[in-house]
Parts: C-alpha cells; structure tokens; sequence
C-alpha cells in the first residue's frame, strides 16, 4: 500500500505552479549564489591591488643564523631526494648517510657544506639538492632578501608561507613556471633548478 503522504507529494508534484515555484527557487539560489562568487573575486582583486601599491609585503621569512631545530640537534632536510639529501644547516650528503634526526652526518668525506656542484653563475643548478645547499650559503642572504622584495604577486602567497630561509630555499629550487617557457619546455633543460633573482634567459624558438 503506497503511503498517503507520497500520493499528495506526486499530486503536488503534477501541479505547474508547484514546478514552477520549485523553479523559480532554485533560479534565484543560483543567481545568488554567482552575484556572492563575483563579489568575492572583486574584493580579492582589489585587495591584492592594495596590498601591491599601497602597502608592502609583510614576508614571514627569517634570516637569523641560529634556529630551534639546530639546538635541539635535530634537522629538517629535503626530503624526496633518491640519492641526495640536503639538511637545512645546508649539509649535503648522500641518503645513506642521514642519520636518524635527519641531519648529515658530518663525519663522512662525501658530506660538503653549502655544495654548488652542478650550479651555474646565474644561479641555476641541475640537481634539486645541490641548490638548496648553494641557497643557503651565507653570502646569498642579500640576494634572496632583494628576490623577495621584488617577487610578483603571483608568486606572494608561495612565498609568504615559508617561515624561514631553508623553507624559502626548497620553494625557491623547485621548478616552477620561472623555470619554463611555453608551459611545458625547460628554459634550460640541464639546470633546471633556481635559486638566484631572475629565471633562465629563454631559448631561442
């Protein structure tokens, strides 16, 4: 036996003004809901506007030599390297020779200190790892701090995530669209991993 209330539900159901009600709510709930999405971009739009020519970018980076990790004699590193690692006191060694608090162990001659092998003059390195250590070289303080003063706004909420230099330096090296041209060729194929203040000139087409 079919239950009264489903009988008067497929009567209402049948009525044109019940669709057309039906209708007509949902049509207002999609208007609505388009106007509240549009206003959202607008403000968004002009909020980054503001926040370019008015006001500067409060970066969250720290360049203080000395960091909580360290005296707690554990490390960040970076993690996905196969055959390298690179810790964020900017020890580069091979993934064999991590020791358990994530740090390189120091004691092996293969381990090198804030290593530009594989680095070009311009900043540019083809091993992701070997980046990282030339990026956190003392001496490129000065460079990253100009390359955040002059970071584009599509590249501030990257950036403005990062709580220090090693975190700035493992989104610095990985590749991004800095790193290509026409959205799916290497600017430089070979070295392919940049940390300096400008991308790899374009090739030639």
């Amino acid at each position: 036996m079919v239950p009264w209330g489903a009988v008067l539900w497929r009567r209402l159901l049948r009525k044109r003004w019940v669709l057309g009600v039906v209708f007509g709510l949902s049509l207002v709930y999609f208007l609505t809901s388009t106007f509240k999405q549009e206003e959202r971009t607008v403000r968004d739009r002009n909020l980054l506007q503001v926040q370019e020519h008015e006001q500067p970018i409060m970066w969250k980076v720290k360049f203080s030599s000395g960091n909580g990790s360290h005296l707690s004699n554990q490390c960040r590193n970076s993690v996905q390297g196969k055959l390298l690692i690179t810790d964020e006191l900017g020890y580069i060694c091979e993934r064999k020779d991590l020791l358990v608090n994530g740090c390189c162990n120091v004691n092996v001659p293969s381990t090198k200190l804030y290593s530009c092998d594989s680095c070009l003059p311009n900043g540019c390195c083809s091993v992701y790892e070997y980046c990282v250590s030339c990026c956190l070289q003392p001496s490129k303080q000065h460079l990253l701090e100009r390359f955040l003063n002059r970071a584009a706004i599509a590249f501030q909420n990257l950036f403005m995530a990062v709580e220090d230099r090693f975190e700035l330096c493992l989104a610095k090296c990985r590749t991004s669209s800095q790193s290509v041209q026409h959205e799916n060729t290497y600017r430089d194929p070979i070295a392919k991993y940049c940390y300096g203040e400008y991308p790899p000139e374009l090739l030639p087409v």
